[in-house]
């Protein structure tokens, strides 16, 4: 089979023991990240056009879901990731390079 401008894509997604919650996924990574680079929930957001409420409502399912916080938040000085969403954000991002990598290798074997 040759598809020549066809690519496989990975939806990674974290789930916790909480059924129907919100789970770790393309976006909640996406917005811890740029609350890693931003210091601030409310700029990672309005680099994503989401409106704030919406992005604090996701973490907040987000948290619940998985069982364990993952901003730490100090008003209006902003927010940082807690110990925990670091290494989370990390292992995260490195499981789906390499999910992406070998979907693309057996994608490319057909």
């Amino acid at each position: 089979m040759k598809l020549n401008n066809a690519a496989p894509k990975i939806k990674l997604t974290i789930e916790g023991a909480t059924e129907g919650g919100s789970a770790f996924g393309p976006g909640v990574a996406k917005l811890c990240a740029g609350v890693r680079e931003t210091g601030s929930l409310n700029a990672a957001a309005k680099r994503m056009g989401m409106a704030y409420s919406k992005a604090w409502r996701i973490m907040k399912d987000t948290e619940s879901t998985l069982g364990m916080q993952l901003l730490v938040r100090d008003g209006a000085h902003g927010s940082t990731l807690t110990k925990e969403c670091d290494e989370l954000l990390d292992a995260y991002t490195t499981i789906h390079k390499k999910l992406e990598e070998q979907a693309n290798e057996l994608f490319k074997a057909f």
